[in-house]
């Protein structure tokens, strides 16, 4: 089978997402042309884009191949065409016909690599591109065009001013839409009756096959317990206050922060407490040597928009370390996750659950919450979505 994938992430850069690790797995068996993010105008003038933006420029300028074989099956395309800023039109009948222009110049870079890469069918997998592949259905004609619902865009600004419109007719013209949470799953049906839950899935080799003893070196200093955190320290999806009373409350715990502050992290009152370390951004591959010397992981989510429904990867990257993970109570925690973790609505709830997790940690619920980790492969997510495109395939006919 020959897949094409079109997402907000590029395939080449130091961090995975749902649509890079699907494109990876699926290329094991099958042909998969990856599609980077399009260059905008904006992106042309700036001075402050990043190092990914500023490398399809250049290729971009060098008139390079756009077309780069990653592995024996897995291409990635950098998009030659610039398409135009728009998210400022305020009319969403506007913005669209401005769209389908962008559209254009997107379906055409991607129909020259399609066709140089003789995928004479194809099945398209859009990753919450709802903009710039709103028409490709139409432009590219698809044996399938599958819309992959993983995280809640629409509770940005960004997104929400035109999406919360084109989103839903995205969905209902779609030949599926594929989710990895329940939540996700219920929404989508309302819009397309083939809506199916897939799942997330973790990079297993990373984090269950880890053999590594070494303590990282600023982490030797810190006394146990740890109470420890990775991932993007950011007020709309992490609950600051709950944060800052948790290190309060229990001086003797030693909270370790790893990740990137937003303004208010960096200004908050955890920076003046003895007891709480910013180590700051690591690399995937150096993280499961810091959780490993964690005593217990924390999800201490703020419940909104953006959070309530999203699955959280780092509570199964927790899990397939061994640690015990206490995580603020969501729709998916409760229905994913209630059976390997301990769940948590208020400050005193998190303490105590907390002190509960490491009372009763042991190498037989280590190893339970090992086992369990190794559902979220994404070979099983992958053969799950294949499952979920033959079934729509299926009803169509």
């Amino acid at each position: 089978m020959n897949f094409v994938f079109v997402s907000l992430q590029r395939i080449n850069t130091d961090r995975d997402s749902t649509s890079t690790c699907l494109a990876k797995e699926l290329a094991k068996h099958h042909n998969v042309l990856y599609v980077n993010s399009p260059v905008d105008r904006r992106a042309t003038l700036a001075s402050r884009n990043d190092e990914y933006v500023e490398a399809h420029l250049r290729a971009i300028r060098e008139k390079k191949n756009p077309l780069v074989q990653l592995d024996t099956t897995l291409w990635a395309l950098n998009p030659t065409r610039v398409i135009e800023s728009i998210n400022w039109v305020p009319f969403t009948p506007v913005f669209s016909a401005l769209n389908w222009v962008n559209n254009r110049r997107l379906a055409k870079d991607i129909q020259e690599a399609v066709d140089t890469l003789g995928f004479d069918r194809f099945i398209l997998i859009n990753d919450k591109d709802m903009f710039r592949s709103y028409y490709l259905k139409e432009l590219l004609k698809p044996e399938k065009y599958i819309y992959l619902d993983r995280d809640y865009t629409l509770g940005l600004p960004y997104w929400r001013k035109h999406g919360a419109s084109l989103e839903p007719k995205l969905m209902q013209k779609s030949d599926a839409v594929v989710c990895n949470s329940h939540d996700f799953t219920k929404r989508a049906r309302k819009y397309n009756a083939n809506s199916y839950y897939i799942g997330n899935g973790f990079n297993v080799e990373q984090y269950l096959h880890t053999e590594s003893k070494t303590v990282p070196q600023d982490l030797k200093a810190i006394k146990g317990p740890i109470i420890g955190y990775v991932g993007a320290l950011i007020t709309l999806r992490l609950d600051l206050d709950l944060m800052v009373r948790l290190a309060t409350q229990r001086p003797h715990w030693s909270f370790v922060f790893i990740g990137k502050e937003d303004e208010d992290f960096r200004k908050s009152a955890l920076h003046a407490l003895p007891n709480v370390h910013f180590l700051g951004v690591k690399h995937t591959s150096q993280v499961p040597a810091y959780l490993k010397q964690f005593d217990v992981c924390i999800n201490p989510q703020i419940v909104n928009d953006i959070t309530r429904s999203n699955f959280p990867l780092k509570i199964v990257e927790y899990l397939a370390m061994g640690k015990p993970v206490v995580a603020t109570s969501t729709n998916t925690m409760r229905e994913v996750f209630q059976s390997h973790t301990y769940l948590a609505s208020n400050p005193a709830e998190f303490i105590a659950q907390i002190e509960m997790a490491l009372a009763e940690d042991s190498r037989q619920e280590q190893e339970s919450r090992i086992e369990f980790a190794r559902e979220f492969s994404w070979e099983n997510v992958a053969a799950v979505l294949l499952e979920c495109i033959g079934q729509s395939q299926l009803v169509a006919q």
